[in-house]
């Protein structure tokens, strides 16, 4: 398996805070990664410690095996970056932002840049600070795009956009995946479009990762099981309850488990990915002390 984002032990403190802390997970090559997680999390201080901007303060963050601090040109080539607020030049044309970009980028791609421009039907000469919300994140991405990097992180880019803008947006991201070479860490509140685009999760809280591993092996080893109250103790004695909800005579339980669960008074089935990032953002933050549930797949 080749790895483009791994960090161990990872962590950044400012003050007595810890943003991110004990930070340990692999980022495969070719997957499009969900991060999730409430505000505060540490998804920003995770994609900041990835592309450089922010030094660890334990731990380390390597990028296709380099050390974005210690390597930092092998590194940022190969990187694309879209922040939330895309901060792009508003006094700019488009144009202008495409000619920034060449300059900055040694592996810039015009071509790329224009051909997605004029597909989006987004004027080279209009000054970036009259485009819609939409079109400012589709020349933001462009612009990632263009740099032809082998990874492309990005921060809740579509958190401001309406739903249509939202489609069109991922769309435009689905076809960059789809010529390939290309590894997405995405990070978004918006779990419908995560489960629509991604095949990898990573779910940080209190500033951990709580689960991560490839979304088909987190949905197969978890199940959604309903069934008597007073019964609930001896299906939670052999497997491992991420989440229960109790009314008078039932009980609804979310575990992690490899095992079949048989018991013919329970009801089982798969849970959707919503009901396991739900479950898990759910859990009171004292959990935040146990190590990071990871599932191994082959690549």
């Amino acid at each position: 398996m080749s790895i483009a984002l791994e960090t161990t032990g990872l962590g950044r403190r400012y003050g007595s805070t810890w943003a991110l802390r004990d930070c340990s997970l692999v980022i495969p090559q070719g997957r499009v990664a969900a991060l999730v997680g409430p505000n505060g999390a540490g998804k920003t201080t995770l994609l900041q410690l990835a592309v450089g901007v922010s030094r660890p303060s334990v731990g380390r963050v390597e990028v296709f095996g380099w050390s974005p601090h210690e390597q930092p040109l092998l590194v940022l080539a190969r990187v694309g970056f879209v922040a939330q607020d895309h901060p792009l030049y508003r006094g700019f044309t488009v144009a202008e932002m495409l000619r920034m970009g060449s300059k900055l980028n040694p592996r810039w791609d015009d071509t790329v840049a224009l051909e997605r421009l004029d597909r989006l039907s987004i004027p080279l000469g209009q000054r970036v600070g009259k485009l819609s919300g939409g079109q400012q994140a589709q020349v933001a991405l462009v612009l990632a795009l263009a740099k032809r990097p082998e990874l492309l992180l990005l921060d809740e880019p579509v958190a401001a956009l309406d739903p249509l803008a939202r489609r069109e947006f991922l769309q435009s991201l689905m076809d960059a995946v789809a010529e390939g070479g290309l590894t997405v860490l995405l990070s978004s509140h918006i779990l419908a479009d995560l489960e629509r685009v991604c095949d990898h999760l990573v779910i940080l809280s209190a500033s951990r990762v709580h689960l991560a591993g490839d979304i088909d092996a987190i949905t197969a080893h978890h199940r959604l099981v309903t069934g008597p109250r007073d019964t609930a103790a001896r299906i939670a004695a052999r497997h491992n309850v991420v989440q229960a909800r109790h009314s008078d005579r039932q009980s609804t339980l979310l575990v992690a488990t490899e095992q079949a669960i048989s018991d013919p008074a329970w009801l089982v089935e798969v849970p959707s990915l919503e009901e396991i990032v739900l479950a898990y953002l759910g859990q009171p933050t004292s959990t935040s002390t146990q190590p990071t549930r990871r599932l191994e797949v082959a690549s």
